[in-house]
C-alpha cells in the first residue's frame, strides 16, 4: 500500500472528513513518529508494534564499483517490532 491509497481507503472510511484534512492527520501522524524516532525516543501503538532506533557501529565497506574500501560511519538506523496482535495476524492459517 503507497500513501495514496492509505489517504484514498481513510478519506472513504471517513466522509465527514475533506480529503485535506485526512492528509492532514496523515503527515501529522507520521511526522510526530519521525520527529521522536530523531529526539532518541520510542513510539508504541498496541497492537500493531513499537518503533525505535537503533545504533549501528562504523564499520570498513567496499565500493562496489571499484572494489575500493571506504569508511561507512556510525548512524542510527528506524527499527520496527511488530506487536503480539500483528504477528498473530501474519502467521494466521
Amino acid at each position: 500500500m503507497i500513501r495514496s491509497e492509505l489517504l484514498a481507503v481513510l478519506a472513504q472510511e471517513n466522509p465527514g472528513l475533506r480529503a485535506e484534512e485526512v492528509e492532514q492527520v496523515v503527515d501529522i501522524f507520521f511526522e510526530e513518529i519521525a520527529q521522536r524516532l530523531a529526539e532518541g525516543g520510542r513510539v508504541e501503538l498496541r497492537g500493531f508494534g513499537a518503533f525505535s532506533t537503533r545504533e549501528r557501529e562504523a564499520r570498513k565497506g567496499r565500493n562496489p564499483r571499484t572494489g575500493d574500501t571506504v569508511d561507512v560511519p556510525a548512524k542510527k538506523v528506524p527499527y520496527f517490532k511488530p506487536g503480539k496482535e500483528m504477528r498473530r495476524r501474519l502467521n494466521a492459517d
